[in-house]
């Protein structure tokens, strides 16, 4: 029987999807478009507080289809965006559509995703462009 994909694009399906089983899992649900929801806006809010260099770099290590969505909707001549927590995390409120109490333990878990299915030293080096503030409720324990 023939592939209904080319064998090119059946990795970046399962390679995504790896990212957002994990992502499930860590936030204990079982309804993926939630846990797509949240990666996402993580990935939109990580990117924007980011230098255009930086976040470009952090992306090329991204599983294809998710970097598809890093990049979707971005707009590199206004980045990076200078918002402190709070501003981080109404925008994490306004795209997920959480409370901003939920906001440190989503955001903390997503980045213990992508720590673990990164590589190596890739995302701490793109963290420490950030302010101290944002930095700490991205790592804080979940």
């Amino acid at each position: 029987m023939p592939a209904t994909h080319p064998p090119d694009f059946e990795h970046a399906i399962h390679s995504a999807n790896i990212w957002l089983k994990a992502v499930s899992e860590a936030l204990e649900t079982e309804d993926r478009h939630f846990a797509h929801r949240i990666l996402r806006t993580w990935l939109h809010t990580f990117r924007d507080r980011l230098t255009v260099d930086v976040a470009a770099h952090f992306a090329a290590q991204l599983p294809d289809l998710l970097r598809g969505a890093y990049y979707d909707g971005w707009d590199p001549s206004v980045v990076p965006v200078k918002y402190d927590r709070d501003g981080y995390v109404n925008r994490f409120v306004q795209e997920a559509k959480v409370t901003a109490e939920d906001v440190p333990r989503m955001a903390a878990t997503v980045t213990t995703v992508v720590r673990e299915h990164g590589s190596p030293g890739h995302l701490e080096a793109a963290l420490e462009q950030l302010p101290h503030d944002i930095r700490s409720l991205l790592v804080q324990p979940t």
